[in-house]
């Protein structure tokens, strides 16, 4: 069951590849969460010391969940994934040329995941033919709509 997707990634990379990582979350945080109170439009992933964090995903906190916790709506927060998983995104991300970009935050068996996406990022003009391509989808859709 999807929370919330990052609209904007699409537009502006060629995903390539989709992963699910585990999110490192505080108790306010899952709240929040459900909630619904999340945003993950000007997040990205970056990699440090051999781990990968999620910056820029703000969760806006609720006050009612916890009076001794002073909460920070953009901290950055660490992604959970195999050995394995990280040399290979590491490897990827710096010898051909991919960037990692938060695409989704689910549930999955109750635990909130996060998709990220290997990416390319996408010029003006690749963005310009999608957008010709997505119209067209839709005006063919409507045309066969009309004639049926």
């Amino acid at each position: 069951m999807s929370i919330t997707t990052n609209k904007k990634a699409f537009h502006d990379y060629f995903v390539e590849e989709k992963i699910e990582a585990g999110l490192a979350l505080e108790g306010w945080e899952v709240k929040a969460i459900r909630a619904g109170r999340v945003n993950l439009k000007e997040s990205y992933v970056v990699i440090k010391n051999g781990e990968i964090w999620l910056l820029g995903m703000h969760l806006t906190p609720l006050y009612t969940a916890s009076t001794h916790v002073h909460p920070e709506a953009t901290r950055t927060r660490k992604l959970l994934l195999h050995r394995e998983q990280i040399d290979k995104l590491i490897g990827k991300v710096e010898r051909a040329g991919f960037t990692l970009v938060p695409l989704d935050l689910h549930y999955t068996r109750g635990r909130v995941k996060v998709e990220v996406g290997l990416a390319k990022g996408k010029k003006m003009h690749d963005k310009r033919e999608t957008e010709k391509q997505r119209d067209w989808d839709r005006e063919k859709q409507r045309l066969m709509r009309v004639k049926v």
